[in-house]
């Protein structure tokens, strides 16, 4: 009986693999030198394929189902030694199993900038990162490009050849989007979009397919981030007067600050008259010919016309940033009263 038993114990009954931890691409059967039973039953669950490999080549392909493993379900194992339609016997042949659900969230990025060449502005650096899903889609091609006999293969053996893989196509996804370079960090799905097209075929070619990309961030070069914000602020204030008082407000500011600090020699100066100029052109724009009117020896129908054009919200508008400027120390107060009672001639 005890020889009976482990005579049994030599052959393989159910083939199946109970995934026990994620991150496992292909798991090999332990055979241990135990033969499958003819007539054996083979467990294929969904996510799943099998591969008989029989001396170095792989025989059949298993999809998800239950199989009795005989001449019938094993057409091409038919030449192995005793198969044949009288003598039952069992065989020798290792199994392979192979998850082919998604590995999800598998992350991409430069680790140092990527050159980009764009067509308007020549060689760029770009850094980019993101994430993407693939799963194993011919196990057999798999088999024989990446996991070959290892026992356990993973996602974590396979993660720095992929990631590889990634980078080394972000330069023709960039120029296959079609999406101006300005705009990449703007256009994140049409980007992400390219970059799946590019990199499909480096997938295919290890037995594998790209589910999914995504771009998570693009950053531009410094000085490429500069124009990006100045297009911008150009977008939000509408034409390009009123993009200049934009620029000029918001440099005022930081040239009358850096005036005061400099102290003394040329720049300070310089810096202060240059904020000077900048206030005189936002105010000239503002008034108009309003003011032009009231000067020496205009007729005084002209006067009165220009006086009529002015408009009182206008007028009021020009003295609240005449204020703030008086808030910023920008002008004093003697110079606030002397324009606020100018402009307020020009309502009466």
């Amino acid at each position: 009986m005890a020889l009976m038993d482990f005579v049994k114990k030599q052959f393989i009954d159910i083939i199946e693999w109970v995934e026990d931890r994620d991150g496992v691409l292909a798991w090999r059967f332990p055979m241990e030198d135990r033969e499958i039973q003819n007539g054996g039953s083979l467990t294929v669950r969904e996510s799943q394929m099998a591969v008989f490999v029989n001396e170095g080549k792989v025989a059949d392909v298993f999809g998800p189902g239950r199989y009795t493993l005989t001449t019938a379900t094993l057409p091409v194992l038919t030449y192995l030694r005793n198969w044949d339609k009288l003598f039952r016997s069992p065989f020798k042949s290792d199994v392979y199993f192979f998850s082919t659900r998604q590995q999800i969230d598998q992350r991409w990025g430069t680790a140092q900038p990527v050159t980009i060449r764009d067509k308007d502005f020549g060689a760029v650096r770009l850094r980019a990162f993101g994430n993407y899903a693939y799963r194993i889609f011919e196990p057999k091609l798999f088999y024989n490009e990446i996991s070959g006999t290892r026992s356990v293969y993973t996602v974590a053996d396979l993660d720095g050849q992929l990631r590889g893989l990634m980078l080394q196509n972000i330069s023709d996804a960039v120029a296959s989007s079609g999406v101006p370079f300005l705009d990449l960090a703007a256009n994140q799905i049409e980007f992400a979009k390219a970059l799946q097209d590019a990199a499909t075929p480096a997938f295919e070619k290890l037995g594998l397919k790209l589910e999914m990309v995504t771009v998570q961030n693009i950053s531009l070069p410094e000085e490429l981030q500069k124009i990006l914000d100045q297009k911008i602020g150009m977008g939000m204030v509408g034409d390009t007067n009123r993009f200049m008082q934009y620029q000029t407000a918001q440099a005022i500011p930081t040239l009358a600050q850096g005036a005061g600090e400099g102290g003394g020699g040329v720049m300070g100066p310089a810096v202060g008259l240059g904020a000077g100029v900048a206030l005189g052109q936002v105010l000239a724009n503002n008034l108009g010919q309003g003011l032009a009117a009231n000067a020496p020896g205009a007729p005084a129908a002209a006067a009165a016309q220009a006086a009529a054009g002015v408009k009182p919200e206008d007028v009021m508008a020009t003295i609240e940033k005449l204020a703030d400027l008086k808030g910023k120390g920008i002008l004093t107060a003697e110079e606030f009263d002397a324009k606020k009672s100018e402009l307020l001639k020009k309502l009466v």
